[in-house]
């Protein structure tokens, strides 16, 4: 899937762009659908995954099946992490 970082809301300096694609490649990465509709009826999923070094990011994305757009990128919360780590450890 290609990605598109055009008109972000975050600093691509302090997430890097090959961070965010670690993301979408993390196998154990979760991802949610919102549970209300939006008025401009695009559907936004949220990711939740770790990279290669262990950072945790939380990520709001737009996609059509073949580029996904990156809206949002930021820290996993301590909350997000523990929940993460405890579906991982789960699935082993």
């Amino acid at each position: 899937m290609e990605l598109d970082f055009s008109n972000t809301s975050f600093d691509t300096k302090l997430i890097k762009p090959h961070e965010l694609e670690e993301i979408f490649e993390d196998p154990f990465a979760i991802r949610l659908l919102p549970d209300t509709e939006r008025a401009d009826g695009e559907v936004r999923y949220y990711l939740l995954g770790k990279t290669i070094g262990n950072r945790g990011l939380f990520l709001s994305f737009w996609t059509d099946g073949k580029k996904a757009r990156v809206i949002s990128a930021r820290d996993l919360e301590e909350d997000e992490s523990a929940y993460y780590d405890r579906k991982l450890a789960e699935l082993k």
